[in-house]
């Protein structure tokens, strides 16, 4: 008996498990002085990759929850969202550069 229930938790376990959503990938390209897109909304988890097409370096940075330094010429920086929120957050070689993240 008590295999039989072993096996049926590790059942359920399996299936609350397949059931969950698996973390996203997004990706906001910095061309243009700008970003793109703008504003984005993801899940807990989920990964944004910031790629610079830009000829010049740019930052992404929210003040107190993350900061990219800069990021060179066709190179990319990619942060994974822990906790829910709304982040604001510019690059601070370029200020009227923005986007915001909501993180759900």
């Amino acid at each position: 008996i008590a295999l039989v229930l072993a096996c049926a938790l590790l059942a359920a376990r399996s299936a609350i498990a397949a059931d969950a959503p698996k973390p996203v990938t997004h990706t906001v390209v910095m061309d243009g002085v700008k970003y793109t897109p703008e504003a984005l909304t993801i899940k807990r988890g989920d990964t944004v990759v910031w790629v610079n097409k830009d000829p010049f370096p740019h930052t992404v940075t929210a003040k107190g929850a993350f900061d990219s330094r800069e990021i060179a010429a066709g190179k990319s920086w990619r942060w994974t969202a822990r906790k829910a929120g709304d982040y604001a957050y510019t690059c601070t070689l370029h200020p009227n550069m923005n986007g915001t993240l909501k993180v759900e």
